[in-house]
């Protein structure tokens, strides 16, 4: 199973709730995808007629797709349950918050599913925060280890 994760997320946003969807995809983005051909870049998931979509997710090109290759950038759907979709649609335009894909991965069975997550976006001062933190958490461990030596 391999795993791709959306490390400046973590950065961007404060997440309050994790979903897994399935997403739907052609031919040559899941070989592309196999490939290690997947990029975040901004994406992000939109509410449209009670249908989520992904939009800005990057699947680079097929080498061998010729005539089938897919377009990179293009909106994907997404799968969840409808009860699931209208919970997300108040969260999102009653509460402000965002969709962001999380981590993309391959289940044991080949189907591609998505960890999605309800986030609110991080202020500047926040972000120092994190990475100030982040810093400590490793000048501690650099300590441990040259004490342990």
């Amino acid at each position: 199973m391999k795993i791709f994760k959306n490390r400046k997320a973590a950065h961007n946003y404060y997440f309050f709730q994790e979903l897994e969807a399935g997403i739907i995809l052609k031919g040559t983005e899941i070989k592309s995808i196999r490939a290690g051909k997947l990029n975040f870049k901004d994406s992000f998931a939109k509410i449209e007629n009670n249908e989520i979509w992904l939009h800005n997710l990057h699947i680079g090109v097929y080498e061998k797709g010729n005539i089938y290759n897919h377009d990179p950038e293009r909106k994907r759907k997404l799968l969840l349950n409808r009860r699931e979709i209208k919970k997300l649609k108040y969260q999102v335009e009653e509460r402000g918050m965002t969709l962001i894909p999380k981590d993309f991965y391959i289940n044991d069975a080949g189907l591609a599913k998505m960890t999605l997550a309800l986030a609110r976006g991080k202020k500047l001062y926040d972000k120092r925060d994190t990475l100030r933190k982040k810093d400590e958490m490793l000048e501690s461990k650099r300590r441990a280890a040259d004490h342990l030596n």
